[in-house]
């Protein structure tokens, strides 16, 4: 296995092999670098034009940051097309693994055979085999995540890659001479994400950066990548306390009156945060058409939000406060403010009933700053959830390509989250996109929590929480509860247990709620809070589960995540089940259980620890 680089500068030949249009690996542009310094933690490159690249690596935990950086030494400007932030090659896999994801079905295991995806060389050893995935936009794990593994199951290895990418971005798996892979991603490129950027004489550009693990299962490999990852979890939010957000109880119709409502309910049991989801603002109903103006709907918060914040905090919990801050609705004023949205082609970029603010225009930081900040401050919300329920797609206007408009777009977004954080000191803050659309490393650094998806009152929710266990850390994977009064014990307690594989959120008929029912919540809570430390600082060692739908799901799944001699063992049962063979609990001392396993759809789980022989 060896590091190197793939770059494509506009002008200079494409590859052959009848790669050109699948890929722009292979081309002159590296053809014609040699290597110039291999030191231990830096790769140089360099050609006759005074074009330099550089690999940079450093340790993250167990796993290896990788950042490569091109720097144009030469006298004339150059466009750059395309510019790996990892590439690897030699090496040695028969199965990849890769993580799939749409709305309210975001992580979804997708495992295929070298000889399923045509990466074999053919019989001359000519002709690139290329498999290239990715997504196009500012929603980054819209059909993939940014990972990949590659396995080697004859020698039990295995190699992982998680991209660091919040834009449109771009993963290749080749192969031509022999039957060892490739693997190669960074920004989308020009072919594929319609992006170039140009690099003037003396200037650098850096790709995003990727991280890299290897070891000895799947899951020893998720485990160094998510662990590398280093949130800016909140000095208020470190305890793993349990939220209630009202949007699955009120529907997108917050008022005071049902505010206080909830709160009398929920008050004393040990709930941390309340959140006020959208509808707060504009006239009632068709919230989504209202986001922009952000002006207080004074018709159900009489004076404003101040009076809600303040009776959340006279209950004991912290208040939390919903915004789209990055769009704006059909019904806002600023709908035709042209001039401070996003354009393509000459036109807004205009996606059912939303446009897109200019993250990078003064006026309209200034203008966010005032509405979002300010509106959190003055009124005294702790919690912020920052919610995007659309995609800009291609890219905008305002630069060299489509895409280096995206990516500068997106990285200002970013920038100005980070303002948030610096103005309110300790904001807790949770990364919201129509779900789990975000979750993607840099985005996720960026937060305390983020939500895992919108799948909020299925049965598929054990499965996608589960499956993220993958890609990011369980204690930001924000997993709702949605109880209603309808809802049977046994549909209680699989609610309930389903938060045990991230951070719990309740909603739904909380003030109509039988006593039993109650008991059977609270139960799930001390539960909760007995695995918090399990959850927030251990390991998920391994996940047996034999379900393939995400839409119908028949069969069972086991996922045991280890802190020391402590396990927490989380068994859940679909559709068709049979009552799942729980080896991993013999020899173990049960410290606390929750839950039942007595049919489908029902799920337990156990605290246990390991015991001397």
């Amino acid at each position: 296995m060896e590091l190197y680089v793939e770059l494509k500068l506009r002008g200079d030949e494409a590859n052959g092999g009848f790669s050109n249009g699948l890929t722009m690996c292979g081309s002159q542009s590296v053809r014609e670098l040699e290597l110039v310094e291999d030191a231990e933690r830096v790769r140089r490159y360099r050609d006759g034009r005074g074009h330099c690249v550089s690999v940079a690596t450093r340790q993250i935990g167990e796993a290896q940051e990788l950042v490569t950086t091109f720097e144009n030494q030469g006298t004339e400007p150059v466009v750059l097309d395309m510019l790996s932030s990892f590439a690897i090659r030699d090496i040695p896999a028969d199965r990849i693994h890769r993580m799939q994801s749409f709305w309210s079905a975001e992580g979804k295991p997708r495992t295929e055979t070298v000889e399923e995806l045509g990466l074999e060389p053919s019989w001359a050893g000519f002709g690139l085999r290329s498999e290239k995935f990715g997504n196009l936009g500012s929603m980054p794990v819209r059909k993939y995540f940014p990972f990949v593994v590659l396995e080697d199951s004859r020698e039990g290895r295995f190699v992982g890659i998680q991209l660091y990418a919040p834009s449109s971005w771009q993963i290749e798996l080749l192969c031509e001479k022999d039957e060892n892979l490739a693997v190669v991603g960074g920004i989308a490129d020009h072919d594929y994400g319609h992006w170039g950027r140009e690099v003037a004489p003396g200037e650098r550009f850096s790709a995003p950066r990727a991280l890299l693990a290897q070891g000895d299962s799947l899951y020893e490999v998720c485990h160094k990548l998510t662990a590398a990852q280093q949130p800016e979890i909140s000095a208020r939010d470190q305890e793993m306390g349990i939220l209630f957000n009202e949007y699955c109880t009120t529907w997108g119709s917050p008022s005071l009156e049902n505010v206080r409502k909830i709160c009398d309910r929920i008050k004393g049991r040990g709930i941390q945060f309340m959140v006020i989801d959208a509808g707060w603002y504009g006239q009632t109903g068709n919230w989504g058409h209202y986001i922009g103006d952000w002006d207080v709907n004074t018709e159900v918060f009489p004076g404003g939000l101040k009076a809600a914040a303040d009776y959340i905090r006279s209950c004991g919990m912290i208040p939390g406060l919903w915004f789209e801050l990055e769009s704006v609705g059909r019904a806002s004023q600023y709908w035709n403010a042209t001039e401070h949205l996003l354009q393509k082609d000459g036109v807004p970029i205009t996606v059912g009933d939303r446009r897109f603010w200019d993250m990078e225009d003064p006026w309209v930081v200034d203008y966010l700053s005032r509405k979002v900040i300010g509106q959190l401050k003055e009124a005294g919300f702790g919690y912020v959830k920052v919610d995007y329920n659309e995609t800009i797609g291609v890219g905008c206007d305002g630069t060299e390509s489509l895409g280096e408009g995206l990516r500068r777009k997106v990285k200002a977004t970013q920038a100005f989250f980070a303002r948030m954080k610096e103005e309110i000191p300790d904001l807790v803050f949770e990364l919201c996109s129509s779900g789990g659309h975000r979750l993607e490393p840099s985005f996720l650094e960026l937060a305390s929590q983020a939500s895992f998806s919108d799948a909020h009152e299925t049965v598929t929710i054990p499965l996608i929480a589960a499956n993220l266990h993958r890609v990011m850390q369980p204690r930001q994977s924000q997993i709702w509860a949605v109880l209603r009064a309808a809802d049977s014990l046994e549909r209680i307690q699989y609610s309930m247990v389903n938060t045990f594989l991230g951070r719990m959120c309740l909603s739904g008929d909380i003030y109509d709620l039988s006593d039993s029912q109650w008991q059977a919540v609270e139960e799930g809570m001390d539960f909760y809070r007995q695995a918090a430390d399990i959850i927030r600082d251990g390991e998920t060692v391994s996940c047996l589960c034999n379900v393939r739908s995400y839409a119908k799901p028949c069969g069972e799944q086991v996922l045991v995540r280890r802190l020391g001699a402590r396990l927490l063992v989380i068994a859940h049962r679909f559709g068709d089940s049979q009552e799942p063979e729980m080896q991993i609990l013999q020899g173990k001392r049960i410290l606390c259980e929750y839950g039942t396993l007595t049919g489908d759809f029902t799920a337990k789980a156990w605290i246990c620890e390991e015991t001397a022989e």
